[in-house]
């Protein structure tokens, strides 16, 4: 997928890096639109940290090269750069109170006093830490001593901001309140902004662009909803959220981006997740998301004409929100997970009202329109 359009603010073209044996990154290559905020998913050891790391100037590459602002960066110390980290551990002096955290860095610089206290006002009153400024990092709770983080590095006013999982230290609630300040901040600063987790919920909610890494490579490039709905390959079908396979073979492609294909015997248009048209007659996997999928009492299956097969309940648990089903699908090797919202009427194909199925029970599945996309 290409990235988000958009004047490149850092332009990263062919990275490679090898730390003795281990390649880390390889050919690695994407574009950060001014502005915008670009996330680095994928799971420990993929290279995402490398990569960043390798931004900030902490790390110089075997082969490659990093642009800021059109200035090659490659050589130049950190300082130079015009960028600001954010650490996981948010590496904040014990011995010193809000204020002087936040502005060390300014202090560093030998700015005027005059100028350094009405920038680090500023950014304190931003960051809604004015009240705070005379307490010490241990009296301050973890989500407070990550936004005191965060003013540090925006006080400085940095070219671009990059942040290495800085949330992951928090509990669940406060990291999903956190997500929503930290993207409404960047917004309002307008600051180009890289960021790098593994958690793919927080990736898909916080991004302008996400970039889904494995084995030092990109994956693939695109906005949340394209990353997601329409995955290039297994890794990323697998790794962002849940996914159902289905062995499908291509009968025809068609002109609006989708491939008649037929699944367990029976046709399907299956959507392309980018220009690449599979050959007539080639076998591949189609990829469905759990809330894609359409289930039904198995004598009463209304969508006549549509992909359905039989299917058996291997087990269901209650998730709050929906409830999740394991289905076993004849003709199809791997089980399915089904997840159905507690207001299931536009889920349930028959229309009934939620329904109790057992293990052992069996029904009829079906597939939403453009529920199913093809995987290279």
């Amino acid at each position: 997928m290409p990235a988000v359009e958009g004047a490149a603010h850092v332009e990263l073209t062919g990275l490679y890096k090898a730390f003795g044996a281990t390649t880390a990154v390889a050919d690695f290559s994407l574009s950060v639109p001014r502005g915008s905020f670009t996330t680095l998913l994928g799971p420990s050891g993929c290279g995402k940290t490398t990569v960043l790391r390798i931004v900030a100037g902490f790390v110089e590459p075997d082969a490659g090269s990093v642009v800021i602002a059109g200035v090659d960066q490659v050589g130049r110390p950190p300082n130079l750069r015009g960028v600001g980290l954010v650490f996981q551990d948010y590496a904040l002096f014990p011995h010193m109170n809000v204020r002087a955290n936040v502005g060390y860095g300014l202090r560093m610089r030998r700015m005027g006093k005059a100028e350094r206290v009405e920038r680090v006002q500023r950014a304190l009153e931003l960051l809604g830490l004015d009240a705070l400024g005379r307490r010490f990092p241990h009296e301050l709770s973890g989500g407070q001593q990550q936004r005191v983080a965060l003013g540090r590095v925006i006080v400085l006013e940095p070219e671009v901001l990059l942040m290495d999982e800085p949330l992951s230290n928090l509990d669940a609630k406060l990291r999903l309140r956190l997500r929503a300040e930290l993207k409404e901040l960047q917004r309002q600063l307008g600051i180009t902004t890289i960021y790098v987790t593994h958690d793919q919920e927080e990736a898909l909610s916080l991004s302008d662009q996400v970039v889904v890494m494995d084995h030092g490579r990109g994956q693939q490039v695109g906005a949340p909803e394209a990353v997601y709905q329409r995955p290039t390959n297994r890794f990323v079908a697998e790794f962002v959220g849940q996914a159902n396979l289905l062995p499908v073979q291509a009968v025809s492609t068609t002109t609006n981006g989708s491939v008649t294909a037929t699944a367990v015997g029976q046709p399907l248009v299956v959507c392309l997740p980018d220009e690449r048209q599979p050959a007539a007659g080639s076998a591949g996997l189609a990829m469905v998301r759990p809330e894609h999928v359409l289930v039904g009492p198995a004598d009463t299956f209304a969508a006549p004409g549509a992909w359905q097969v039989k299917a058996k309940v291997v087990s269901s648990g209650f998730y709050g929100a929906f409830q999740r089903y394991w289905l076993a699908l004849e003709g199809v090797p791997e089980p399915w997970l089904v997840d159905l919202p507690l207001d299931l009427a536009e889920y349930v194909a028959s229309g009934s009202t939620a329904p109790t199925w057992q293990p052992g029970a069996t029904v009829a599945v079906g597939l939403r329109p453009g529920g199913a996309c093809w995987l290279w």
